[in-house]
């Protein structure tokens, strides 16, 4: 089996990198996401092209915006395709020496690989400033995923109770935040968010403490809360399960420290 292109390679080890970082196993990554375990075990390790959809799905699992990842999978995807051969030039006549005629071919090849290895340096450099969501900045940017594939699980009634990345309806593009986040007494942060595609609200809480709760509730419905267990879920965004059918006006969050007994709730 021949090696990956570099750009591949690159890709599938920030893949794992990330991955590590939500401390999430493959199976339960599989279970919060619409990729089966086997799949994600050939995307980690670089022996399957990877869907521009399970790129956005896994940042959304890390709390990390995808523009750092999505500038390698456009390189690693015209790999894959063979977009990158098509689009190259065709090989020059070999430079000969003027004194002797002798060819020289390798600097050809030098600055082919250069230019390779240059633009993959851009593209990486330029996707690195997207920075990571801090406690200052708030809310990072929302991502816009130019397709809705897979198909959201559920819509409406059959959404209450789901988890919203495992029925992809919190994917980017198909999720947006029912007004700015609401920063807590303890600095967590705490949003609702709604999906028109699965018609269906959520609540989702980053920057939090082990013990700390987040409860989204709205008329007529059963609340529907998440608890932040272990440090590793205080790395990544952490979401209560669905409220299926829900109207966007109603909803409220509240917010429960670890240890505290008192609620902090909003209306967006």
């Amino acid at each position: 089996m021949t090696d990956p292109a570099p750009e591949c390679a690159a890709l599938a080890e920030r893949l794992r990198a990330l991955r590590a970082r939500t401390g999430l196993s493959l199976a339960a990554l599989a279970a919060r996401t619409p990729y089966s375990k086997s799949s994600w075990e050939r995307y980690l390790n670089g022996r399957l092209p990877v869907p521009r959809q399970a790129v956005e799905a896994l940042c959304e699992r890390a709390g990390e915006p995808s523009g750092r990842l999505l500038a390698l999978w456009e390189l690693a995807d015209a790999q894959w395709s063979g977009r990158a051969r098509s689009a190259a030039p065709p090989p020059k006549e070999p430079e000969h020496d003027a004194g002797t005629g002798v060819a020289r071919p390798r600097r050809h090849r030098r600055r082919l690989a250069l230019g390779t290895v240059t633009a993959l340096a851009a593209a990486v450099a330029a996707a690195a400033a997207v920075s990571l969501p801090d406690r200052d900045s708030g809310r990072p940017a929302a991502p816009v995923s130019p397709a809705l594939d897979p198909a959201p699980g559920c819509h409406g009634d059959g959404c209450d109770g789901r988890d919203p990345d495992g029925m992809a309806c919190g994917l980017p593009g198909r999720a947006d935040a029912l007004g700015p986040p609401h920063r807590t007494g303890t600095g967590a942060r705490v949003e609702i968010r709604y999906s028109t595609v699965c018609a269906a609200a959520w609540g989702r809480v980053w920057h939090a403490r082990p013990g700390d709760t987040v409860e989204v509730t709205a008329p007529g419905a059963r609340p529907r809360s998440v608890v932040v267990r272990t440090p590793a879920d205080t790395r990544v965004y952490r979401f209560t399960p669905m409220i299926g059918g829900a109207p966007r006006t109603g909803l409220r969050l509240c917010f429960l420290p670890a240890g505290g007994t008192s609620r902090e709730c909003y209306h967006p």
